[in-house]
């Protein structure tokens, strides 16, 4: 597996990293056993960034990690943490909690469902507006001099914010939205990162499943599945969308590729600081995935993806509005 590094004071990496969420929660139904051994065959691939938050599905995400890697060498793995969002019994979500105090037991009640003494990477899932991202990220650098936290992390977090919060402490990466049809970073976020060594961690870099290959306009979505009310999945902007994922499967067929695994292969050609995050739940979608890295673009393969989608392309925003209201890095 080819590595690379996370920011110029960051973790060696592999090439692509394992989102994890999907294994719990917010995709509609899933299963454990087939998750578990989805981890395993990442991590027998050389794979070994595994995303997850304490509030997917309430610590069941880091519970199934756990259990994932026992028996296992826990220097293999880099774990990747994001804390911070409220939720009720109901599964609801009520903001976020980037105070101080707020991190440190968050991190508590994470090494414990972990089953670790330490986490490889720890971020915020979620700027909090009523505290400085500086109290915030000094929180997490006392756990870093502690030893229960190697790395500092933001995520979703606007230009702004990236620089205060790299004055504070150093940051390893940015894990922000990036892909063929969500390119906001290009403008500002990117270059900040890269004048700040910062590197990034993009995730939907299958648009949650549209540049797949494998979505259909007709396809039934559980009631708990986050696309149900996703704005790029409804409607005329699905079916905007699915067009321009058919011109992409031309290329693919030139490259004797899959459309996910030429999404995947545009995301790692955009540089050696980003590390696409893929959300398999399944080990052949984890195959298939992994092929993503061999997959090398020519220029006139990405020529011709820019002609297909050009950054702005996709119909729809990212998240419903609520949740846009949310992105530090959405603000203008």
């Amino acid at each position: 597996m080819e590595t690379r590094q996370l920011g110029k004071q960051g973790p060696l990496s592999s090439a692509i990293g394992l989102g994890c969420m999907g294994m719990s929660e917010m995709y509609g139904p899933s299963e454990e056993a087939e998750s578990i051994a989805t981890i395993h065959a990442a991590l027998d691939a050389g794979l070994s960034l595994l995303d997850t938050g304490d509030y997917y599905a309430m610590g069941h995400n880091e519970l199934l990690i756990r259990d994932a890697l026992k028996g296992r060498d826990r220097s293999k793995a880099l774990i990747s943490v994001k804390f911070g969002a409220l939720r009720d019994p109901g599964g609801n979500w009520l903001g976020f909690d980037g105070r101080p105090a707020a991190v440190k037991t968050a991190l508590a009640y994470t090494l414990r469902r972990l089953g670790t003494s330490y986490v490889d990477i720890y971020r915020l899932g979620r700027t909090d507006p009523n505290v400085p991202i500086e109290e915030t990220v000094g929180a997490i650098a006392d756990l870093v001099k502690a030893g229960y936290v190697r790395h500092v992390g933001l995520s979703e977090a606007g230009v702004e914010t990236i620089r205060r919060a790299a004055a504070t402490h150093p940051i390893s990466d940015l894990q922000i939205e990036y892909s063929l049809m969500s390119r906001g970073i290009e403008a500002a976020i990117l270059p900040t990162c890269r004048e700040l060594g910062i590197g990034i961690t993009a995730y939907g870099v299958l648009s949650r499943g549209l540049l797949s290959g494998h979505w259909a306009a007709d396809r039934s979505l559980a009631a708990n599945d986050f696309r149900k009310h996703a704005p790029r999945f409804g409607g005329e902007n699905l079916r905007h969308n699915l067009a321009l994922v058919e011109g992409l499967r031309a290329v693919a067929a030139s490259r004797n590729a899959t459309v996910a695994q030429v999404a995947i292969a545009w995301v790692l050609s955009r540089g050696t600081d980003i590390v696409p995050l893929v959300g398999a739940r399944k080990r052949d979608r984890l195959g298939e995935a992994l092929g993503g890295v061999d997959v090398r673009l020519a220029p006139e393969d990405l020529a011709r993806i820019e002609q297909l989608m050009p950054a702005g392309a996709a119909a729809g925003d990212r998240y419903p509005t609520p949740m846009m209201a949310h992105l530090d890095s959405e603000r203008k």
